[in-house]
């Protein structure tokens, strides 16, 4: 405790001295507007839909507009296979069912739960900036533990046709594929969502936070292209679109959501490993002929 106090403390002061963030006033005037004219119920069921289905397409818009881009195909990890506008619309057609027929019923829980444990709405107990951002980070610490351990388990020979088999219908993946699953998928697997609201959630703020972080990790994940200075390429232990490519091009191996080090624990990286030595290999002949 007292570690993370100082923690805590460090970065405030740090906090002190860098400058204000010009979309703050802005971002206050529009809470205050949500809180003051919008239930609580309101806010945690539809606007918690209207945050995700806004922030999943808007996320899987630069991956979509890159196929018709012919300079970006050389970024594209499985190149020789393009997407097909048939993969896209039966991708669509499972995603939104389960965006509403699935995830929204979740959602209408949110509600309840803030109310069980008493979390605020209001933006005066809003928490700074680094508390959430920690807040956050172990939500996906969480979260990829609860993904490794459940997704390795979906992949046993036994479960497996039974529902992961749904997600792995794409081969190649493309941005839109992070949530195309089976129902059954969509929750066991987005129970390590809430697992780490359950732990350490402070205010209604946090949940939608945490929302865009994990939008933005998956559909990146599952992008198929490895974009040269992607930002979060900065987080050590990321795995990316080149680590989770692998994983449904190979079907076993890299069952990470986020982080690798999990996988380089268990070993589960391996053939990931000796797959990039080899296409190392194969670079190394091309360029010497």
């Amino acid at each position: 405790m007292e570690m993370n106090d100082s923690v805590i403390t460090t970065v405030r002061l740090m906090a002190d001295y860098m400058p204000d963030n010009p979309l703050s006033g802005p971002f206050e005037a529009s809470w205050r507007y949500m809180t003051a004219h919008y239930t609580e119920f309101q806010i945690a069921t539809w606007g918690s839909l209207i945050v995700h289905e806004l922030l999943y397409f808007l996320i899987c818009l630069p991956g979509f507009i890159f196929q018709f881009l012919p300079f970006m195909q050389k970024y594209k990890i499985q190149n020789d296979k393009p997407e097909t506008l048939a993969g896209q619309l039966q991708c669509l057609k499972v995603i939104m069912f389960n965006h509403f027929f699935i995830q929204l019923p979740l959602m209408c829980g949110t509600y309840h739960f803030t109310q069980w444990f008493g979390i605020p709405y209001d933006y005066d107990s809003m928490p700074p900036w680094y508390v959430l951002c920690m807040q956050v980070f172990c939500c996906a610490v969480i979260e990829d533990l609860w993904h490794y351990v459940l997704h390795r388990i979906m992949h046993h020979r036994r479960y497996y046709k039974y529902v992961h088999k749904v997600h792995h219908h794409f081969q190649v993946p493309f941005g839109a594929v992070a949530e195309y699953a089976h129902p059954v998928e969509t929750v066991v697997l987005g129970t390590g969502f809430f697992l780490g609201i359950l732990t350490c959630c402070t205010h209604m703020v946090q949940m939608w936070a945490w929302v865009a972080v994990r939008l933005i990790e998956t559909i990146d994940v599952h992008s198929g292209y490895d974009v040269p200075l992607n930002p979060l390429h900065l987080i050590p232990f990321y795995g990316g679109a080149r680590f989770h490519d692998f994983h449904h091009m190979n079907f076993t191996g890299n069952y990470s959501s986020t982080f690798t080090w999990w996988d380089q624990l268990f070993g589960t990286d391996q053939q990931y490993k000796d797959y990039q030595k080899k296409m190392a290999t194969k670079e190394g002949a091309k360029k010497q002929e």
